[in-house]
Parts: structure tokens; C-alpha cells; sequence
């Protein structure tokens, strides 16, 4: 299952508030449109997750998975750095032993 790490926790708690969305909100990770390098992962902070996503809930953020890329994320960390009002999500490994962090691209199928 997906983590959240603390400051990927924070950073989507301020996006929702920032945002006047509803409590139900988060973010939702989904596929991008294919290229040739593979299938980018696209976020976005929605009311609700679509039917058929994953929820994951950590403290007071919450995040939707869209099933297709749900599978791919099952041992990652989802983190963020926030920097002048500015945030940037990040995945990476959970297991130390893996040497390559995600780039945010999931496998064509």
C-alpha cells in the first residue's frame, strides 16, 4: 500500500483547506495519456475519489488511486517538498534495497 509520508501529509492538507474544498477531498494519482518513454502519473486535487479508486488516509489528507496505477504504487512512499509556496510530490521506494527512486511513470501494458 501506498505511504504518505509526513510532509506529503501536510502538503495536502494545506492544498484542500487553501483550495475551500469539502472534507472529502484529496488528491488523486492517475495515469497520463501514454508516450514514448511510458505512462507519466498525473495528480490532481479533486472533491472525491471515482469509483473503483483506492483510498488512503493519513491523518487529515487523504489520497485516491486510480485502480490502474494502484498496483504500481504498492510499495512507495509518497513525499513532498515544499519550497516558497510551491509543493512538489515525489515517489519513491520503500524498500531501502532498491536502488532507483520512481520517476512517476508507471510500465506500458
Amino acid at each position: 500500500m501506498l505511504t504518505i509520508s509526513p510532509t506529503a501529509t501536510e502538503a495536502i492538507r494545506l492544498l484542500v483547506e487553501n483550495a475551500e474544498a469539502p472534507e472529502s477531498a484529496g488528491i488523486r494519482i492517475a495515469a497520463g495519456e501514454p508516450t514514448e518513454q511510458g505512462t507519466p502519473l498525473e495528480l490532481a486535487l479533486v472533491d472525491s475519489p471515482e469509483p473503483g479508486d483506492e483510498v488512503i488516509a493519513a491523518d487529515e489528507a487523504t489520497v485516491f488511486l486510480e485502480p490502474q496505477v494502484a498496483p504500481y504504487l504498492a510499495d512507495t512512499i509518497l513525499d513532498a517538498q515544499v519550497s516558497e509556496g510551491e509543493i512538489a510530490f515525489a515517489l519513491h521506494d520503500s524498500d531501502p534495497a532498491t536502488p532507483a527512486s520512481r520517476n512517476g511513470s508507471t510500465p506500458d501494458e
